[in-house]
């Protein structure tokens, strides 16, 4: 198997995690009123080297709202200038198949940013975190982006890009996205 390319984990890691910081980033606590966008289904398999489940390990995701504002920017924006009821941040611990899931916005551009991504980072135990980065695919400003472009050959962006493609009979137009990560190592046990 092919190792998930290594993409830089950015300068907009939340520096103070929000309360609530579960897989669900579309509603914060018990709040009825969701962020705006198009709801995502985001699920993959995290895995070693050779194709084995990595199981117990933790990932994470942060990624704009609708309105291009990542969380770490909240606190320098006025009201109104981002989604209040978009998570931003989320935390998911992969099941004994290595298995994971988000429910989230599909990622739009950022102003520095033409390319929409999502940003993960997966802590295993004993280990170095990971981070890398999911797009569109098929999106016009991956051509354009500086640090997907420098991710490497054809190969290599092609497995950080996926499909967001339609939930069947979704009534409200969900989307979903499979993104499986390969770590460069075998994990014990």
């Amino acid at each position: 198997m092919r190792q998930t390319p290594w993409v830089t984990q950015g300068p907009l890691y939340p520096q103070k995690l929000p309360l609530d910081s579960d897989n669900d980033l579309i509603t914060i606590s018990d709040s009825v009123t969701p962020a705006v966008g198009e709801i995502t289904h985001l699920s993959g398999t995290l895995l070693g080297l050779h194709g084995e489940p990595v199981r117990n390990a933790v990932i994470e995701i942060w990624q704009v709202d609708s309105m291009a504002t990542y969380l770490q920017e909240r606190s320098r924006k006025p009201a109104g200038s981002f989604d209040g009821n978009f998570q931003g941040f989320g935390r998911f611990e992969t099941g004994s198949s290595g298995e994971y899931y988000f429910r989230t916005i599909k990622p739009g551009p950022y102003p520095t940013r033409p390319a929409p991504h999502i940003h993960f980072m997966v802590k295993v135990k004993g280990r170095e975190p990971f981070t890398t980065q999911l797009y569109v695919k098929g999106h016009p400003g991956n051509v354009r982006d500086h640090i997907y472009r420098r991710i490497g050959d054809g190969q290599a962006q092609e497995a950080v890009t996926v499909d967001f493609v339609p939930v069947k009979n979704s009534r409200i137009g969900e989307l979903a996205a499979k993104f499986d990560i390969v770590l460069g190592f075998t994990p014990a046990g």
